[in-house]
């Protein structure tokens, strides 16, 4: 889709379809919008309530009348929905050139919003269906008394990063194998010159000691790649954030077998490492003065005779002993040696990013994404990304009594307490064990892999925190 920003009026532009917001409690904003739509708001075919939307014509131009509820209540988060469902409309109308005039008194936030939810919610994944999908419109222009193009831009641009992500989840994994996600990253280095990529093979994992994260992988015939990625865009003195991204590109749970029901979703275990390689890719891509570290884990968890059992006890990169009472908890594992490799590469702060438990599901749905920190200013530092991003987390405590029951009776740690209590907290101490002195932080995202509640998030992959992450390095 192309995008542009204009300050011309949206009845000056060649658009074919005009977006129109209205508000339910602004007299003079309903002034601004012309006498078509305020007719039509006052037959009340069309409503300034929330979500509600309605097409009227002015000549031979479209205009879709959308409802953006209070002023006081309009966000960021509610521009993306109803751009989506704006999208939706201009789609179904066959619309070609789509034109938001830009909510009178609305800052970079809403045009933001605006941008983001009408390129997430046109967003196809069409891989492998080579017949014509249906019919979107192929341009946007935002229309603003003021030059609003450099949001405009960067919005497009973490848009598009999180449809990339998307992508990847959404790929097969016979095609998305370890190595092609790998590859993939080593592509995306090739086009910026302030990022670089390197990946470990299998037997590199090994002979380096990552034995947490090489008992994953020895029941796949499919080789790991432990992925490094490398953005120096600031100064040399400058703090340097490390995001760790979970890639287990399709989990079976090993001899923990999955259900048949949820088997189907296990591809998009891999969603948290897509989402910290798109995210340094937007970065390299708008040239952000800022230093971070990424570091995937991708392998497959996968059963044959030499998958990783029950009782085993392996021993991770930091020399930690840990028993294995469950192969279905193998996330933990691979993370734990690359939160160990982000330390000794040298990093200030870690964020991991992980479809780690169902525990975080059962507490917190599809809403928030779950939080838990070492360190309160970091945490703080997330939660406000997540507000202002609309990719909401929720903190959860750490405590000494859930580190406790995650010691072992055979070796150190165990990589699933036996109690079946506070799965999700148990599991980020699992990890802050690794984490250290390192102010840490970890986002269980295993609600939020697949299948969005918003409008614009459709069926499949959400890309979700390509955009939180972004704004968390920009921070930082």
């Amino acid at each position: 889709m192309h995008i542009a920003a204009t300050i011309d009026s949206a009845l000056s532009t060649d658009a074919d379809t005009i977006a129109v917001g209205v508000f339910a409690d602004d007299d003079e904003a309903m002034a601004l919008t012309g006498a078509e739509v305020r007719s039509l708001v006052e037959s009340g075919e069309a409503k300034p309530e929330y979500r509600h939307i309605a097409v009227t014509h002015v000549g031979e131009r479209r205009v879709i009348v959308a409802g953006l509820g209070a002023r006081a209540c309009f966000d960021a988060e509610r521009a993306r929905v109803v751009a989506a469902l704006t999208h939706r409309r201009a789609r179904e109308c066959n619309a070609q050139h789509l034109c938001w005039q830009l909510p009178p008194g609305a800052g970079d936030a809403v045009v933001d919003g605006l941008v983001e939810g009408t390129l997430l919610a046109s967003y196809r994944f069409d891989r492998y269906r080579p017949e014509p999908g249906e019919a979107t419109p192929s341009r946007l222009t935002v229309s603003a008394p003021n030059d609003v193009s450099a949001a405009v831009g960067r919005a497009a641009l973490l848009a598009g990063a999180q449809n990339r992500a998307r992508d990847l989840g959404n790929r097969p994994p016979n095609d998305l194998t370890p190595a092609a996600l790998a590859d993939y990253a080593a592509e995306l280095a090739e086009r910026h010159d302030a990022l670089t990529v390197s990946h470990l093979g299998e037997a590199e994992i090994r002979e380096r000691g990552m034995g947490a994260f090489a008992a994953v992988s020895q029941g796949s015939e499919q080789e790991a790649r432990l992925i490094t990625l490398h953005y120096d865009g600031g100064p040399a003195d400058a703090p340097r954030l490390a995001l760790i991204g979970k890639a287990v590109t399709f989990d079976s749970g090993g001899l923990w077998l999955k259900p048949n029901a949820s088997m189907i979703e296990m591809k998009f275990d891999m969603a948290g490492g897509a989402a910290v390689i798109e995210a340094i890719a937007a970065l390299a891509e708008m040239q952000a003065p800022v230093r971070v570290l990424g570091v995937v884990g991708a392998t497959e968890n996968m059963i044959n005779g030499r998958a990783v059992k029950p009782g085993d006890i392996v021993t991770a990169l930091d020399g930690t002993t840990i028993e294995i009472n469950n192969t279905d908890a193998e996330g933990r594992l691979v993370l734990a040696d690359c939160i160990t490799h982000a330390r000794r590469e040298g990093c200030d702060a870690i964020v991991d990013i992980a479809t780690l438990t169902g525990g975080v599901v059962a507490a917190l749905g599809r809403t928030y994404a779950g939080l838990c920190a070492s360190d309160d200013e970091l945490a703080e530092l997330v939660l406000g990304c997540a507000q202002r991003t609309g990719e909401l987390v929720w903190r959860l405590p750490l405590h000494p009594d859930y580190a406790e029951m995650i010691k072992g009776r055979y070796a150190q740690i165990v990589n699933r307490t036996e109690r079946r209590e506070a799965a999700a907290i148990t599991a980020a101490e699992f990890l802050h064990h690794f984490a250290g002195e390192v102010p840490w932080a970890h986002l269980d995202i295993a609600g939020m892999s697949d299948g969005g509640p918003a409008p614009y998030l459709d069926k499949g992959g959400t890309g979700f925190g390509v955009r939180l992450l972004t704004e968390l390095a920009l921070s930082f």
